[in-house]
């Protein structure tokens, strides 16, 4: 195994709050910024900053206090590897570090190696990229320990490019290589690099991110699609507490609310954990709702996917019923988050729709052009929604200032 490790950490480290947006979707990857005072009526006015990034970048921007991380490739065979931090406020660089890939760089044309949403617990920032190139940092920049995965696991990728983004539980950095050949997903000590757990997955190709659930004890469980079903993990062991074996989606990821997931699974289907770790009930299936690439959001018990005709669906999340579907200007990679009662939906070509959910057949009330393509999910902190794109990434706030 190939690792490097330091074993000293910042005693005075920041601590996550539930202002923090540390880990793709925000930190219950459900897509949701509460009630954030986030404006709905946005114009280029209210693009607070404009900041340039280096290369090629899918990966969502994560949120740590007022502190900002992205990562981002570069090179002409994008080999090299950022890790970037800004001022959240201000736009101001604090510091980057980079990496040479030691694994695949190989990626469709639409994606890029700095796919994967990084991670936080607070403490550390967490960032892997297409290559299978694992970094942890301190919020300061300080290389803690680092992993090439496919030097453990040579045959662990797939010829089109990863983009699975990484989750942190209970002390467990999950990370997903879920492939044509070596697929595994592994709990990574968050503090050595060492895995704590490796499970042999589904030999398929696989880009969804893992998402969050609370037991009936109040356990933490993460859950892990392939197109095989879900299955619920214990993070701390990598035990199977259940599965759902009924299939889902390779490309759009489960979400949770209320203590039900919400599979991309024949459409939507609706899952109710049971206390006592046998499967799942399923509550409803509604092909109705049929997500393209973007994955499901679920805001105040209503269910909305957007299918690959640019087409918002709202649903009942109690039993599935379709409400209403309003037609938006797609095509749509990025996965919608919301804020208050509006939802934030950026599309392939950078035009971001602001949509009320509360109007009775939901209304877009205001738009955005970014002028670039937006492939990746935007992060909601301070009030404000972070968009990325290659080689840009802008804060909109509810305080207008000067572009810059």
């Amino acid at each position: 195994m190939k690792l490097l490790t330091y074993a000293l950490f910042l005693a005075g480290s920041l601590q996550l709050t539930a202002a923090d947006w540390p880990q793709f979707r925000g930190a219950a990857a459900n897509a949701l910024g509460g009630d954030a005072g986030l404006p709905s009526k946005l114009d280029v006015k209210n693009i607070t900053w404009a900041i340039d990034l280096p290369g090629r970048g899918l990966s969502s921007p994560i949120i740590v206090g007022d502190r900002l991380f992205v990562t981002c490739s570069s090179g002409p065979k994008q080999e090299r590897l950022h890790v970037i931090c800004l001022n959240a406020l201000s736009g101001a660089k604090l510091w980057e570090r980079q990496f040479w890939a030691t694994g695949r760089t190989i990626a469709h044309e639409k994606t890029c190696v700095a796919a994967p949403t990084p991670a936080s617990d607070g403490k550390h920032v967490f960032a892997v990229f297409s290559s299978n190139d694992l970094v942890c940092l301190d919020l300061d920049g300080n290389l803690q320990w680092l992993r090439g995965l496919m030097s453990d696991y040579p045959n662990a990728g797939n010829s089109l490019g990863m983009s699975s983004s990484l989750i942190v539980a209970d002390g467990a950095l999950v990370v997903m290589s879920e492939n044509d050949s070596d697929s595994f997903t592994a709990g990574i000590d968050v503090k050595t690099g060492v895995n704590r757990w490796k499970l042999e997955r589904p030999k398929m190709a696989n880009w969804t991110s893992p998402a969050l659930i609370r037991s009936a004890s109040g356990a933490t469980q993460v859950l892990i699609q392939s197109g095989k079903g879900l299955a619920a993990l214990d993070p701390a062991t990598g035990r199977t507490v259940w599965n759902f074996a009924g299939g889902a989606s390779t490309i759009p990821s489960s979400t949770v609310a209320d203590g039900i997931v919400f599979v991309p699974s024949g459409g939507i289907t609706a899952l109710e954990p049971s206390a006592d770790g046998s499967a799942p009930k399923q509550l409803w299936k509604s092909g109705q709702l049929s997500p393209s690439t973007a994955s499901p959001v679920v805001l105040n018990k209503r269910v909305y996917t957007i299918n690959n005709a640019g087409v918002l669906t709202c649903g009942d999340a109690a039993n599935g019923n379709r409400l209403w579907q309003l037609r938006l200007k797609g095509p749509f990679s990025a996965t919608p988050v919301a804020s208050g009662n509006f939802l934030y939906c950026v599309n392939e070509k950078g035009v971001l729709q602001v949509v009320d959910t509360t109007a009775a057949e939901g209304a877009v009330v205001s738009e955005l052009d970014f002028g670039k393509t937006v492939l990746g999910t935007p992060s909601i902190a301070h009030k404000s929604l972070y968009v990325r794109a290659d080689g840009k990434i802008w804060k909109v706030g509810a305080s207008p200032a000067r572009l810059q």
